[in-house]
């Protein structure tokens, strides 16, 4: 099973998501990619509400495992990321921070493991 966010430029969304996020791009054809990090896979498509049942840019979200929030908040402010407020601690001793992505899709970054 793979979280599966559209985008109007796939291309776009891939480089930006490298940059401000550390995720190793891969592009699989003319309509969609896949962004891996720490072995967990997301697929990016083409925004095609013909194909896709509707549009559904600007309507995911997705949970990253991250080892050290503050570091990962930093590199995506850096890099001019819709932080979403500052790294927080939740959870038994977790710590993490949400951002927003080109499309508007919600990026949570957390230490907590979701089992």
């Amino acid at each position: 099973m793979y979280p599966s966010l559209t985008y109007r430029d796939v291309g776009a969304a891939l480089a930006w998501l490298e940059e401000a996020f550390g995720f190793e791009g891969h592009v699989l054809d003319d309509v969609g990619a896949m962004v891996t990090y720490g072995g967990r896979v997301a697929l990016l498509q083409l925004e095609r509400p013909e194909d896709l049942h509707g549009s559904h840019t600007g309507q995911g979200w997705v949970y990253v495992v991250i080892d050290d929030a503050d570091a990962h908040y930093q590199r995506a402010k850096d890099a001019g990321a819709d932080l979403q407020g500052e790294p927080h601690d939740y959870g038994a001793g977790d710590r993490g921070y949400s951002a927003r992505d080109l499309e508007g899709n919600l990026w949570s970054f957390g230490t907590g493991v979701v089992t």
